[in-house]
């Protein structure tokens, strides 16, 4: 591939000019304004000829420094080499027909751009400590809420706060390329979890109220362990299927006590830890 800043001069050479894409990304700081300094004017020659004199040392340098071996993508998508560039300046057809591959094969397609994972959490925090996902687009209603509030304090899990749903979606904005899709949705969930932290969210444990294929893959939670967030973790039915099915409310029932003595205990190291100086 064309290094960036020898791409650069041959755009440059060729009168044209390269534009970067400036943005603010989700939930990034704002970018402080400044001004951008302008180049110094400089008398250069034509661009036909440093185009050609550009192409001329990159040619003397190439036996010096093998390629290494191109990759499949890359050979789907040949960039454009000496003999194309000068066949834009009327230097002659590019060489395409005899770099064609022998015995009829097409070259390979370039790869599909890949596709953002898609999915909707509503996320709380008990009182900063323990972290609840609801995966669902809206959030809960005052039947899940009411018993929501009542599976935890028959857990004698009682918050001082009351709890405030926020909705995230990933991805957060449409129409950005995807390169990776599932690391930049665990990056992106990290990042919304740690601006939060503002707030005074300290997860201790999460709750997973209901099951989403997407979001399985993200957290990655096997037993009773969030890999992605590093979290002792408990997930079961959703608010609503806890509120159709008496089964599953005496499913839950045992676990309950478990909760109970968890947030016993991490109350009690919060109120002997030392008060910061």
């Amino acid at each position: 591939m064309t290094p960036e800043p020898q791409r650069r001069q041959y755009l440059e050479a060729m009168g044209l000019t390269s534009w970067e894409a400036r943005y603010r990304l989700p939930n990034a700081r704002p970018t402080p304004a400044c001004d951008w300094q302008r180049p110094e004017p400089v008398a250069v020659e034509a661009p036909g000829e440093r185009l050609h004199a550009l192409l001329d040392e990159a040619a003397r340098e190439a036996p010096a420094r093998p390629s290494p071996e191109p990759t499949a993508r890359e050979r789907g998508q040949r960039p454009a080499g000496p003999g194309k560039a000068r066949a834009l300046l009327g230097g002659g057809a590019p060489p395409d027909a005899a770099e064609a591959p022998a015995g009829g094969e097409a070259p390979e397609r370039p790869a599909e751009p890949a596709e953002a994972l898609r999915f909707t959490l509503q996320v709380a925090c008990l009182d900063g400590r323990w972290l609840l996902l609801l995966p669902r687009e809206r959030q809960p209603d005052t039947t899940g809420q009411r018993l929501l509030a009542n599976l935890l304090q028959a857990a004698g899990v009682l918050p001082e706060r009351p709890l405030d749903f926020e909705t995230f979606q990933w991805p957060q904005m449409e129409g950005l390329p995807v390169d990776a899709p599932l690391e930049e949705a665990r990056q992106g969930l990290q990042a919304f979890l740690e601006g939060r932290r503002r707030r005074g969210w300290a997860p201790e444990r999460l709750l997973l109220f209901g099951h989403d294929a997407t979001l399985a893959t993200v957290l990655t939670v096997e037993g009773e362990h969030c890999a992605l967030l590093d979290l002792p973790a408990w997930q079961g039915p959703s608010l609503d299927e806890l509120a159709g099915s008496a089964e599953a409310k005496r499913a839950l029932w045992p676990r309950l006590a478990g909760w109970r003595e968890a947030w016993r205990d991490s109350s009690e190291d919060d109120d002997a830890a030392p008060a910061g100086g």
